[in-house]
């Protein structure tokens, strides 16, 4: 059985992240979302927990995925469940640059491959960091096209 890790902080979780799960459904005999808290990033807009939630809601129609939070290295987590590939997302050429560079560090220092996945043009503007600055400053109504439907639910409770 072949499985995938989707590891990120999906905070929060968007169409875009949505679509790379799916296409990684289709590849593999099973696929690992991983939420995560990154402390280089700032404080959270969701709690792991929530974030697990909204992600199980959003990916229910996919048999083959699993959720797993984490707080460890990447790779760590790949070893400890037995992962056959790490999946990143790729949105824009910046993306690569860095994703490129973790990848390799990954696969220096555990053998572990990393496979990129490219995002449709449709989600390629679609980041995180803007869905919450949209979300906060009064927007979160509008930003439906660009999340799933769970995640729009808890974005306007907490907002509007």
């Amino acid at each position: 059985m072949r499985t995938a890790l989707f590891p990120g902080t999906f905070d929060p979780f968007h169409n875009g992240h949505l679509e790379i799960v799916e296409t990684a459904s289709k590849l593999f005999d099973q696929v690992v979302v991983a939420p995560m808290r990154n402390p280089q990033k700032a404080e959270p807009l969701f709690s792991v927990q929530e974030r697990l939630e909204m992600i199980g809601e959003s990916v229910s129609h996919l048999a083959n995925v699993a959720l797993h939070p984490f707080s460890s290295l990447v790779v760590d987590l790949a070893r400890d469940l037995g992962v056959d590939v790490i999946v990143k997302g790729l949105r824009v050429a910046s993306d690569a640059e860095s994703e490129l560079q973790q990848a390799q560090m990954n696969k220096a220092v555990s053998g572990i491959e990393t496979l990129f996945i490219p995002c449709s043009s449709e989600y390629a503007f679609v980041a995180s960091k803007y869905v919450r600055e949209f979300a906060h400053f009064g927007g979160a109504d509008r930003i439906g096209s660009m999340v799933p439907g769970p995640v729009f639910t808890k974005l306007k409770e907490k907002f509007t």
